[in-house]
């Protein structure tokens, strides 16, 4: 009898007080301890609430995934311009929003740019097509250009990017820009067109 009722002393617990959530969707006609109603109603309460719809996104179907870079000009301290050129596939999904440019690598990490002489057309360095208009901005700091075009070009197109800066860089190295293209649309997914690569060098005898 001892040992009998030692084990009806050790079932003998309050199932209620392990019930969270769960036990308030199980049916039957169970009632919640008080001290765990508010709890409960509150976890109720945030499942009936509407969930908030996820905010678009575009993104390339199809994206382009290299950039082809031009410079005529490789010698430290020249004018020159430098040409981004990109094709977009003709199942791209969507045309071409922007494309924002960084430099990665580089002894001259202090080089200015000219956001106001960007320009953008249809084609080939040498081989122009059409222009289009674009937004420039250059952030110093992260040595980053971001251009947007208002009026993106189509899938199928070949677009070339150029950006004048001051003048190449003052130091002859190896320098590395990360290219990345955006599609037309709403928070754009932007898509890696992987390093554009420019030699600059010391003019003969410097």
């Amino acid at each position: 009898m001892p040992m009998h009722a030692s084990r009806t002393k050790r079932l003998g617990f309050k199932p209620f007080r392990a019930l969270g959530l769960a036990g308030v969707l199980v049916a039957g006609p169970w009632t919640l301890p008080e001290g765990l109603a508010p709890l409960a109603r509150a976890q109720l309460t945030q499942l009936q609430q509407p969930q908030q719809p996820t905010q678009q996104q575009t993104w390339f179907t199809n994206p382009p995934s290299s950039v082809t870079f031009t410079n005529y000009y490789w010698y430290v301290m020249l004018a020159s311009q430098y040409y981004f050129t990109v094709t977009l596939p003709a199942n791209a999904g969507a045309g071409l929003g922007g494309m924002v440019i960084q430099q990665t690598r580089g002894a001259d990490r202090n080089f200015q740019f000219f956001p106001n002489q960007t320009t953008a057309f249809l084609g080939t360095p040498r081989r122009e097509g059409q222009s289009f208009p674009v937004q420039a901005q250059f952030d110093n700091a992260s040595r980053t250009m971001t251009v947007t075009f208002p009026q993106p070009p189509q899938p199928g197109q070949t677009i070339t990017l150029s950006l004048v800066p001051q003048n190449n860089p003052r130091w002859a190295d190896t320098y590395m820009f990360a290219v990345q293209a955006l599609p037309a649309g709403p928070n754009p997914v932007p898509a890696s067109l992987g390093y554009a690569t420019m030699g600059i060098y010391n003019t003969r005898g410097y």
